[in-house]
C-alpha cells in the first residue's frame, strides 16, 4: 500500500490535497478503505456547509460497520463527489483518485497533519 507523497494525512485516516486557489480535495486513505471493507453508502456534507477540522461531517457505511467521516480542515464545502454517492465502491477501488469525497475552501488548516511518511509510520502501512 502506498500513500501518495504529495498529500497530507489526518490521524482519522483522511487525506488532503495541496490547497490550490484556496480549495483542497479530501478523501479517505487506502488503509481506512481496507479497514472498512466494501463501502455501500456515503453521506457527504452539502455544498455550502461549513466543516470544522477534527469534527464529523458525514458517514461511510460498509458491509461491516458505519464510520464517521471527519474533516481534516476548517472551511466551506465547495463540491461533493456525486460519483461516490452514486457508486460508493469507488472509495475502495480508487481512494486517491475517483474516490475522493469533497472539496473545501480552506479557512484554517491544523498543524498536526501528517506527511506521507509520518502517516505510513502512524498507520503501520
Amino acid at each position: 500500500m502506498s500513500n501518495p507523497q504529495q498529500l497530507r494525512y489526518s490521524k482519522e485516516h483522511e487525506w488532503l490535497s495541496a490547497v490550490e486557489d484556496g480549495v483542497a480535495t479530501i478523501g479517505i486513505t487506502e488503509h481506512a478503505a481496507n479497514a472498512l471493507g466494501d463501502v455501500v453508502y456515503v453521506q457527504l456534507p452539502a455544498v455550502g456547509d461549513t466543516v470544522t477540522a477534527g469534527e464529523t461531517c458525514g458517514e461511510l457505511e460498509s458491509t461491516k460497520s458505519v464510520s464517521d467521516l471527519y474533516s481534516p480542515v476548517t472551511g466551506e464545502v465547495t463540491e461533493a463527489n456525486q460519483d461516490v454517492v452514486d457508486d460508493p465502491s469507488l472509495v475502495n477501488s480508487a481512494p486517491f483518485e475517483g474516490g475522493w469525497l469533497f472539496k473545501v475552501r480552506v479557512t484554517e488548516e491544523p498543524a498536526d497533519l501528517l506527511s506521507a511518511d509520518e502517516y505510513t509510520e502512524f498507520s503501520g502501512n
